[in-house]
């Protein structure tokens, strides 16, 4: 599947909040949204008008999937998912983008950012289970361990960077051996709290 490659810092200065896409240049000064908190552009400075709901809905639709860093076809795969299982279908879809390897892997403070997470997994360096998985989107379960291969300086420069990041209740850390289980699944409040998940139910419910 492809990626965006190009410069993320104007994801956050367009959804006018930081989405740490950066890893640790976004805890430092040197942050576009300290630097520029306006949209990037040739309009990005003009007077703001009242954005419709539609407007509203599509920019947190957008904000969550670059906070995750998902192109619109996957996206919109796991909301379909969502909506077809039972429950609340906004917690649905936050679980699945939640329980992704190398959103895990990010949430374990392996890697600076989800995006060097997903390389790290990419790049083959995890086992789950006892079993090599390089497939970032791989969905891991309550139960599931997962170990760090032998490791590199890449992993304790990535866990120092994240101290500011604490790991959440739901998975449970070994800093020594770089090991970690998942304990349950992951309640509303121990995710991403700048996604607004009602209004992305809104906008493909349309």
């Amino acid at each position: 599947m492809a990626n965006y490659s190009g410069p993320v810092c104007r994801f956050c200065r367009r959804e006018g909040a930081k989405l740490y896409l950066k890893g640790e240049r976004c805890y430092t000064p040197k942050c576009a949204i300290e630097r520029r908190a306006f949209a990037p552009g040739m309009h990005g400075q003009a007077r703001k008008r009242k954005t419709s709901d539609y407007g509203l809905q599509l920019r947190a639709k957008q904000k969550a999937r670059r906070v995750y860093g998902l192109l619109e076809k996957q996206f919109r795969n796991y909301f379909d998912q969502a909506s077809n299982e039972p429950g609340v279908t906004g917690l649905n879809l936050l679980r699945h983008l939640e329980l992704r390897l190398d959103n895990v892997i990010y949430r374990l403070g392996l890697g600076a950012s989800r995006k060097q997470a997903r390389q790290l997994v990419t790049h083959r360096h995890f086992e789950v289970n006892g079993k090599l998985v390089n497939v970032p989107s791989y969905q891991v379960k309550p139960g599931d361990e997962v170990k760090v291969k032998p490791s590199n300086g890449v992993f304790d420069v990535a866990l120092d960077a994240s101290k500011v990041r604490p790991v959440p209740s739901w998975l449970s850390f070994n800093a020594d051996d770089k090991s970690a289980k998942i304990l349950a699944r992951p309640e509303r409040n121990e995710m991403e709290s700048g996604v607004e998940e009602q209004l992305i139910v809104e906008f493909y419910s349309r």
